[in-house]
């Protein structure tokens, strides 16, 4: 979380609000120890779990701007920020989904976008094809998309939402550089050998 905080910093971000959950009140604790100079950090806290997309429909209340990003907490992505937001402002989306090529979809969802970069499906976890687009962890979001998010309070972005916002200015940017995973202790050790090398 450190390394993504820093990462955020230097692409300009200074408000970051993080959704905690388990370990709650470890990472309270965490960040008002190590507090970070011109990083504002706010938290929303779930009691119980909520889901990838509760967790962002939880903290809409401390949601200022008309556009925001969203990141997921257990991968890492490198990419162009400014460019990411012109592609969103340029195509007038109101939701964009960063996305990586990948070689397999064994791990991943495969996603098909057309030549206008618009996103087309959603093939969770298909095993049957390899070197597509999959989802890179990192999206831009309109209020506008927000208000569209399901009403139950449990729910997943990847499963319920994301295939809903089909056609509905759901945007792919496939220009996303080195990514990282830790979901599996083979990519966790992956990803501890490389940021022991910055």
């Amino acid at each position: 979380m450190d390394i993504m905080i820093g990462h955020l910093k230097r692409l300009g971000f200074k408000r970051i609000i993080l959704g905690i959950g388990y370990q709650a009140q470890f990472i309270r604790k965490y960040y008002s120890q190590h507090k970070m100079p011109g990083v504002e950090i706010i938290f929303s806290e779930e009691k119980k779990p909520l889901g990838t997309g509760g967790a962002v429909k939880k903290a809409k209340r401390f949601i200022k701007n008309k556009s925001f990003l969203v990141l997921n907490g257990d991968t890492f992505s490198k990419f162009n920020a400014k460019k990411f937001i012109e592609f969103y402002q340029q195509k007038k989306a109101k939701l964009l989904i960063l996305l990586r090529r990948a070689k397999s979809n064994k791990d991943y969802g495969a996603i098909t976008v057309d030549r206008n970069s618009k996103i087309t499906s959603f093939n969770e976890k298909d095993t049957s094809g390899s070197n597509n687009f999959v989802n890179g962890g990192i999206y831009l979001f309109s209020q506008s998309a927000l208000v569209q998010m399901p009403k139950q309070e449990k729910f997943s972005l990847e499963y319920d939402f994301f295939p809903k916002m089909i056609g509905k200015g759901l945007y792919g940017y496939h220009k996303g550089g080195f990514f990282i995973d830790i979901g599996t202790p083979a990519r966790y050790f992956e990803a501890k050998k490389y940021f022991s090398k910055d």
